[in-house]
């Protein structure tokens, strides 16, 4: 019988070498195809506030760190991360180093193609099982890396070695790779996040799109059509966080992205909605436990903030 672990780990070893021959230095490389990133990194670095938008993140080799809520994820080439909404996390690279480096491909998830392919899947006429009508119980979920998602991950790559089949092919390679991430392991929660009548997925998308405005739980649940202790009740399945809780995150977390980028603190301050310096101030100590200036002076983000 034919192993297809050993098929697959084939194939993310060939993804391996392709990140490792294209990248001589840390950070994120674009592939030309739209949201699809490489990144590299070889040193450790502590989790810190990090916001990750809809996206997949894929280990090659090595492994990276997220934080939700004070659950500690740690992943590898086993499993990729899926966040199907905008999440407040922390997030790290643990062990990275010159010798056990860290290779791996950041895909942002384009709204729009994602929910009409899961429309499309969901009047399929029972070409996949459909997903369970239940709640997504967290932000985040992983799934193993299956020969499906392997190999189309591998394709979509491939394509940077040429810019005239990157520009005709990127985005039907995408539509594949979407695919293969909707009939994976966490294809269910995608299908669920992306398809037609996700009223909490909205309301995460609004919050994120919109930190520097007034934002109310009472808003939220009203562009949700839920009662207020409905929606509370149901976005904390979804998110493991209160709504209030969750907005704050968004806005501390996107501010210290800001601030570790070199944004003046008042600055990220007001980007992210907040009127008082000394509110925004009192409100990160409490949740970093150092004032904004001196977490500034003492951090060093992940590349790309992942």
């Amino acid at each position: 019988m034919v192993d297809l672990r050993y098929f697959g780990g084939m194939t993310q070893d060939r993804i391996r070498q392709l990140i490792a021959g294209r990248m001589q230095e840390d950070g994120l490389m674009e592939t030309g195809v739209a949201g699809v990133r490489l990144f590299r990194a070889t040193k450790a670095v502590p989790c810190a506030p990090a916001v990750y938008e809809p996206s997949v993140i894929a280990i090659a080799s090595g492994a990276k760190e997220a934080v939700l809520d004070g659950a500690r994820y740690v992943y590898d080439n086993s499993r990729y991360l899926l966040c199907p909404m905008s999440m407040p996390v922390k997030a790290g690279t643990p062990t990275a180093s010159p010798d056990t480096p860290l290779f791996g491909v950041y895909i942002a998830l384009d709204p729009r193609l994602m929910a009409g392919l899961a429309i499309e899947m969901e009047t399929a006429g029972g070409a996949i099982t459909a997903p369970d009508p239940g709640p997504v119980s967290q932000g985040i979920r992983f799934a193993r890396w299956d020969a499906a998602f392997s190999e189309a991950l591998l394709r979509l790559l491939q394509l940077g070695d040429s810019k005239t089949d990157t520009a005709v092919l990127g985005e039907a390679r995408l539509r594949e790779l979407y695919y293969a991430i909707l009939k994976g392991e966490a294809g269910g929660v995608a299908r669920q996040a992306f398809g037609a009548g996700n009223a909490i997925a909205r309301a995460i998308a609004h919050v994120s799109s919109n930190l520097d405005a007034p934002i109310s739980i009472d808003d939220m649940a009203s562009r949700a059509g839920m009662s207020r202790a409905v929606f509370h009740r149901k976005f904390k399945q979804v998110t493991t966080l209160p709504p209030i809780q969750f907005v704050k995150s968004m806005r501390l977390n996107s501010a210290a992205m800001k601030i570790a980028g070199g944004m003046p603190v008042s600055e990220a301050a007001m980007d992210v909605g907040y009127l008082s310096p000394s509110q925004f101030s009192r409100e990160f100590k409490r949740l970093y436990g150092q004032s904004p200036r001196q977490w500034s002076d003492a951090q060093d983000l992940p590349a790309g903030g992942m």
